[in-house]
């Protein structure tokens, strides 16, 4: 065949044949047809057909191209760009794209392959918000020349393209274009990448409703799904009963099926896939302190619009969620909630300073605490193993709370002796806390009587004062909440029971985890592959339980390396890249790994 093309070749260079030279294209294009596989038909009479096809099409007719054609960009790809900027008109999405993906120096992250389609989808809305009227070129003061070198060795040939008879620009060496749908290129991969990364744990599930949810909301009309519109209507229905759901019906109705632990990967896609349809999850595994087990309720309700980025939320509901969170945890704490201290906790909801959306998160967990009650059990125990700081910490938090609104209630002050009680604290730290607090609510120094002289008018009573605030102690308090909530995290946490062999001190070895996962990873990478009892003893040896632990180190793979780092097949397999990619890493800071061969 490449024989046959040697002549062909020949003939259309050389010879210069205009009777034939289409003929000699197709057939050219013909013969590519036949050899599909063949890397060396693809390059040769590749590069042939870049160049000849110009004899039979006009610049116009050109399409784009949205694949890589090899280290330089594609002859016909310049031809119709450069076209196109001589004669004054704007670039198209569509070339632009074609540019960026063909350019020898750009590079396409996993979003952009793994969701091809979606991507060039995204990347022309994105394009026509900023450019409604197409990119304007400036022209290139280099003209384009080709030159042909023949498979067959034999002789080389060259051409300088025209348009309308005049030069055609070079747009080989402009960077602005580049740089501009490198830009847009970047913004849609990675509102592209949470799709990315579930299709990358479910290679098919492509077109299910979890997938479909986590689709830019601007893709959803072209990318139209019937489940989509019939969860939706199922979302409105539980929302007008009230909106209490068994968590594991939730994920059956995002992903076809349940399993027995629902993990926080699990609850995190299954909040953002509802956002995006204008219903909150309650809780939030992003904020919750304690995660719903699979036949818990949880709770929908409406956000009032589609949300993109749940997790961008101000510091008042950071800290309007922790106090709420403590104030239900005081009432659950002798086994039932009074009317009194719901509507306590109501009140806290709408004395917080919240926009529309925010206040009705808050109100849907306030919902959530009032409902699951806690392990009281265990978290009498978990809260008195709290350290001096933490209790500290949160001893602040609960007065702040209790001062909130300048009134000290009978029914706070017992609330808060509970805690304290739970907290191994003698009670009675409550008052001195309290009376700490700055708050006017004791007996007023007055004036020694003395009589006084005859006829003397009795003096106007001092109007008393209402109870002041010290601003800066307020904001003192609020300051803690990151402490708070790292604390309230430990103690609400309770899906870990905790296991009876000591634990060593961890420093913190990988970058992205705590050090206990951290460690687990580095031992677990000296292996490429351990059975079940293997890795249940290495999980025991660092403390951590192996489906948690399983959960976080194959989610930081996918954030880190966009693949999992532990495979369940007859055990658990290790992944050869990331152990390979840590490796050098640790080798680089000076540290090393020695991971075993089988």
């Amino acid at each position: 065949m490449f024989l046959y093309f040697y002549g062909l070749e020949r003939r259309f260079f050389v010879d210069q044949s205009q009777d034939d030279a289409k003929d000699i294209v197709q057939e050219v294009r013909r013969l590519q047809s036949l050899y599909p596989d063949s890397h060396s038909v693809r390059r040769y009479l590749g590069e042939f057909l870049d160049i000849a096809t110009l004899v039979e099409i006009d610049f116009d007719a050109i399409e784009p191209i949205f694949e890589k054609q090899g280290w330089e960009l594609p002859f016909s790809l310049k031809y119709a760009i450069g076209a196109r900027i001589y004669k004054g008109e704007n670039l198209t999405a569509e070339w632009l794209l074609s540019w960026f993906i063909c350019h020898p120096e750009t590079y396409l992250r996993t979003p952009a392959t793994r969701c091809r389609d979606e991507f060039i989808a995204l990347f022309r809305i994105r394009f026509d918000q900023r450019f409604p009227d197409g990119l304007k070129v400036a022209k290139p003061r280099k003209t384009l020349k080709v030159s042909y070198r023949a498979a067959s060795s034999e002789f080389e040939g060259s051409a300088n393209p025209t348009v309308e008879g005049k030069p055609v620009p070079d747009i080989s060496g402009l960077r602005k274009p580049v740089e501009i749908a490198q830009e847009l290129a970047d913004e849609a991969m990675n509102d592209l990448d949470k799709l990315s990364r579930f299709l990358g744990r479910n290679p098919d599930g492509r077109g299910s409703v979890e997938a479909h949810a986590l689709l830019p909301s601007e893709l959803w009309d072209a990318f139209p799904s019937e489940e989509m519109d019939r969860l939706k209507s199922w979302a409105s229905t539980i929302v007008d009963r009230g909106g209490l759901v068994p968590l594991e019906e939730v994920i059956g109705r995002l992903e076809g099926e349940t399993s027995e632990k629902i993990g926080k990967r699990q609850m995190t896609g299954a909040a953002d896939a509802l956002a995006r349809l204008g219903f909150g999850l309650a809780p939030d595994p992003r904020f919750a302190l304690r995660s719903p087990k699979a036949e818990e309720p949880v709770v929908l309700f409406s956000l009032g619009e589609p949300i993109e980025r749940l997790e961008e939320v101000s510091d008042s509901y950071r800290s309007a969620l922790i106090e709420l969170a403590l104030g239900s945890f005081v009432a659950h704490a002798d086994g039932r909630i009074a009317e009194p201290e719901r509507k306590a906790l109501e009140d806290q909801v709408f004395a917080a300073d919240l926009s529309d959306q925010e206040g009705r998160r808050l109100r849907a967990n306030l919902e959530w605490f009032l409902a699951v009650p806690p392990d009281m059990t265990l978290l009498r125990r978990k809260l008195k193993e709290v350290g001096q700081d933490s209790q500290a910490a949160m001893r602040a938090a609960l007065v702040g709370a209790a001062h909130a609104d300048g009134i000290i209630h009978s029914d706070e002050v017992a609330s808060i002796e509970k805690i304290y009680k739970a907290l191994g604290l003698d009670p009675a730290l409550a008052y001195s806390d309290l009376h700490a607090g700055e708050v006017a609510d004791g007996p007023r120094t007055v004036r020694a009587s003395k009589p006084g002289r005859p006829g003397e008018a009795i003096p106007d009573l001092v109007k008393a004062s209402g109870p002041k605030l010290d601003a800066s102690r307020i904001a003192a308090i609020r300051s803690d909440t990151e402490r708070v909530s790292s604390v309230l995290g430990q103690i609400f946490d309770v899906e870990e029971e905790e296991s009876g062999a000591s634990t060593p001190d961890y420093e913190c070895l990988v970058a992205g985890l705590d050090p206990k996962h951290g460690a687990l990873v580095l031992e677990v990478l000296t292996r490429e592959h351990w059975s079940e009892t293997e890795f249940e003893k290495i999980c025991a040896s660092h403390g951590l339980m192996v489906s948690g632990a399983l959960e976080v180190v194959n989610e930081w793979a996918f954030e880190t390396y966009d693949e999992a780092l532990l495979d369940e097949y007859d055990g658990y397999d290790v992944s050869p890249e990331i152990a390979e990619a840590v490796k050098e890493k640790m080798s680089a800071e000076g540290r090393d790994v020695e991971v075993e061969t089988t």
